[in-house]
């Protein structure tokens, strides 16, 4: 006996159209799944589901599955008539399926009949039987509609955590499809600093997806400039080229290539994000013949759900690669975390690294302005570029100063640790490179019969608090407390005892190395009079 479901639009008006439909009723053929060369289920009792606008699929009851074969998945999913479905890996010998077999352990009333059945992904075992017949996998069972990625979209692309991920399995999947797929590309345009874009090549030979940064500076190379590329980001359309007819168009590079390399058709088509930036998607096969109208049909149809999904993943990329560059990579990975809210953060141990430039003002005052910039930039290359490297986190440029931090590890509050021994010397050690990048920097100055420049650091270790100040409407991710005043108190001081680089006595007690002490002396607006360091050799300068 079935059961016949159908869910019908209640609004006025809409009665008369048919609405979602769905059937469960017994199947006229026996069916038998093998994984690893190994029957995992087989049955003359299986029920076929018929729903609107999905392939029909088959459940087994639980009896005549091979449970030995199946371990529970903390994966889960959840339709809103069925209910809650509960998944399984598949494991046979060194091979596993991961989330090939779901099961309605509890289904809702309207769909009781289901409960004890289960349901395999065709694509994730090796072979279907319909009454001994092996049907292939890709087509089994049919679809009710002519598009074999539609499928695809609503049950298996939204599972893709990253744009990686979806693109490798889009490519994987137009194969399995009987695509003529032979290369992909996808290049996505960003918002980056250094970054035009992102490219993703996926080849059938290979089966491994590439992922490519492209800098901004190969705008300028004739790669780009003379690619299919460059007209379809201007808003020309899309691109398609026949290459196995005689004399093909070779009009750019990347056609004679792939000519040579026995491409028969290619293909280059723009990809919509929903502010207007264009994307580009091409597609290169090397079958006799190339791609058919219907193979290109299928893709255009669902390019732009497809590009929906990307432009997701690349939101979510972009958005953390802006805060990394703006914040700072741990900073940046908290607030895409969740830390948003005003007073978020949290009281941690932390080498606090604090360097300004000597004589700014005058070089602001003297310079034109892009000299200046591009001054200032080089000085931050210098000491937020060996911050950068030693693992620190540059929090904040302030006019000509950099304010970085070297974390600890909590459970190093109490006193020495190794932690605290290694945060200290990847701060003393990002002094020094900068100090040594500077001196590379003020060569090429005297080159130009330019002043050298000079900035003082100062290295000091305490507790900081760690997190969201501003108000409402704008708020800043930094760190606060006397620590940080005590830094910037140090290295003001470094311009009254000439020395590049000062140490305090609480950063001190952490370094192993022997260090000269410079006396006790006070700093502006702190009360006690604290010994000051300086790492040997420390000569004066003149």
């Amino acid at each position: 006996m079935s059961q016949i479901v159908a869910l019908k639009d209640r609004a006025p008006g809409f009665a008369e159209h048919p609405g979602y439909q769905m059937s469960f009723e017994p199947a006229d053929k026996r069916v038998k799944v093998v994984f690893n060369g190994e029957v995992v289920a087989d049955s003359s009792r299986a029920m076929i589901m018929r729903e609107t606008r999905l392939a029909p699929v088959y459940y087994l009851p639980r009896q005549d599955v091979r449970m030995a074969a199946l371990e529970p998945s903390e994966h889960l999913t959840y339709c809103p008539f069925k209910g809650n479905a509960s998944y399984w890996h598949l494991k046979v010998g060194d091979k596993t399926a991961e989330n090939a077999v779901w099961s309605y352990e509890i289904p809702f009333e309207e769909i009781g009949q289901i409960k004890g059945y289960m349901a395999f992904y065709r694509n994730k075992v090796d072979a279907w039987y319909e009454e001994g017949q092996e049907v292939a996998i890709e087509t089994g069972g049919g679809h009710d509609h002519a598009n074999p990625y539609v499928d695809w979209l609503l049950r298996e692309a939204w599972e893709a955590a990253s744009t990686e991920q979806l693109v490798g399995r889009f490519a994987r999947y137009m194969a399995e499809v009987g695509l003529p797929l032979w290369r992909l590309a996808l290049i996505i345009r960003t918002l980056h600093p250094q970054l035009l874009g992102t490219a993703y090549q996926w080849r059938r030979d290979e089966d491994v997806l590439k992922e490519i940064k492209v800098p901004h500076s190969s705008l300028q190379q004739s790669a780009y400039l003379d690619s299919p590329l460059v007209p379809i980001f201007e808003g020309a359309g899309g691109i398609r080229r026949r290459l196995d007819v005689a004399d093909p168009q070779l009009d750019f590079p990347i056609l004679k290539d792939l000519h040579e390399q026995g491409a028969t058709d290619y293909v280059a088509m723009p990809l919509l994000f929903s502010d207007g930036q264009i994307n580009a998607l091409t597609l290169a096969s090397d079958r006799p013949g190339g791609f058919t109208t219907g193979d290109l049909g299928h893709i255009y149809e669902i390019l732009p759900v497809l590009s929906r999904l990307i432009e997701v993943h690349a939101l979510r990329h972009t958005a953390k690669s802006l805060l990394g560059t703006y914040l700072g990579a741990h900073t940046g990975q908290r607030v895409l975390d969740g830390l948003v809210k005003r007073g978020d953060g949290d009281e941690i141990p932390a080498v606090i690294w604090f360097a300004d430039l000597r004589g700014s003002t005058i070089l602001a005052d003297t310079l034109p302005r892009d000299d200046y910039l591009a001054l200032l930039n080089d000085y931050f290359d210098c000491t937020a570029g060996a911050v950068l490297d030693a693992g620190g986190e540059v929090l904040k440029f302030i006019g000509d100063a950099v304010l970085a931090i070297f974390p600890v590890d909590p459970q190093a509050k109490e006193g020495a640790s190794d932690n605290t021994a290694e945060a200290c010397a990847n701060a003393l050690q990002a002094a020094r490179e900068a100090l040594v990048r500077l001196e590379q920097l003020n060569d090429k100055r005297r080159e130009r019969d330019e002043a050298p420049l000079r900035f003082g650091v100062a290295l000091h270790l305490g507790e900081v608090t760690y997190g969201n100040v501003g108000v409402a409407g704008r708020l800043d991710f930094t760190v606060i407390g006397p620590a940080i005043n005590e830094a910037t108190r140090l290295e003001a001081l470094s311009k009254t005892l000439k020395r590049d680089v000062l140490l305090s006595d609480a950063f001190a007690r952490h370094v192993a190395e022997p260090l000269t002490s410079l006396g006790k002396h006070c700093l502006r607006g702190v009360g006690a009079r604290h010994e000051i360091f300086t790492p040997v050799p420390a000569p004066e300068r003149s």
